[in-house]
């Protein structure tokens, strides 16, 4: 199976976001704290340039507070500061306004120093589809004004939102490559839900996130457990591939409807209900 997924309107909004990159202060780039590596564009580094960037890692509620001290470790020994938060429940969020804060300090220091009236810092909030973006602008914002859902593409225009006298954002569409090259990182977007369901099969997909799992679960299993998958089915994931592991869970459960438990696990990943589960580790 090959993935691919690049709706028109992500092209259309690309194209227009490069445009007002121009008038931007700041970059927020987003990521997935389950994927903080699959979820990093290629191109940011380019669309950043010599702007601020805040890097923050959302849903940091889907995986283990282990999991995240490994990853703050690491993403410091790159020269990074990672603010992690859960956008959908405002934690961590205070950090990053601070932060953007801090940001709009220097740039009207400078404009200061060259004899300029302050104004107001623009920001840009940046990342893949279903990140979490909205929510957190919602929370920056301390109301909901961007409409905020659990799956790719609910964002299809660009918009600018005042957060206050010193601040200004801009809501943009989930951006991702033209060509995910990587299969092995366009599998874990898919498990995530960080692309559309049109660009998948929903059976490979399941499977491969539990050969996935089996994998990190036998490189690291103080940060990975499956301990979730055999108090949610039943059985022992563990115990056979992740083809197999999927036929059995719907032969056990739902008179061997593969496709039905193929989506069912996916949920229940995505939702939390086979526990806290990250499908990357740090970098050695």
């Amino acid at each position: 199976m090959k993935i691919h997924w690049y709706p028109g309107h992500i092209a259309k909004a690309e194209r227009a976001l490069k445009e007002q990159l121009k008038r931007v202060d700041v970059v927020l780039e987003v990521r997935d704290a389950r994927i903080p590596l699959a979820t990093f564009h290629p191109q940011m580094p380019s669309w950043v340039g010599g702007k601020a960037r805040v890097l923050v890692i959302n849903r940091m509620d889907m995986i283990t507070p282990r999991s995240r001290e490994a990853w703050e470790t690491w993403f410091e020994a790159q020269g990074e500061t990672a603010y992690f938060t859960n956008a959908e429940h405002g934690q961590g969020v205070d950090a990053v306004a601070d932060a953007v804060q801090d940001a709009g300090v220097q740039l009207n220091k400078r404009r200061f120093d060259r004899g300029m009236l302050p104004r107001p810092v623009r920001a840009v909030v940046m990342g893949f589809p279903n990140v979490g973006k909205s929510a957190l602008i919602n929370r920056l914002l301390g109301r909901r004004v961007v409409d905020s859902a659990r799956r790719a593409g609910v964002t299809k225009s660009l918009r600018w939102i005042r957060i206050s006298d010193e601040i200004e954002l801009l809501d943009a569409p989930g951006v991702i490559p033209t060509r995910i090259n990587n299969q092995e990182n366009a599998i874990k977007l898919a498990i995530c839900e960080d692309i559309g369901e049109a660009a998948y099969d929903n059976q490979v997909v399941a499977a491969a996130m539990v050969d996935l799992l089996q994998g990190l679960e036998a490189a690291d299993d103080t940060l990975i457990s499956l301990s979730g998958f055999k108090s949610r089915y039943k059985l022992d994931a563990a115990s056979s591939n992740g083809e197999d592991y999927l036929h059995e869970v719907a032969k056990d459960r739902y008179k061997g409807d593969v496709e039905r438990t193929a989506r069912q696990m996916l949920n229940d990943f995505r939702t939390g209900v086979l526990g806290q589960l990250t499908l990357e580790l740090p970098p050695a």
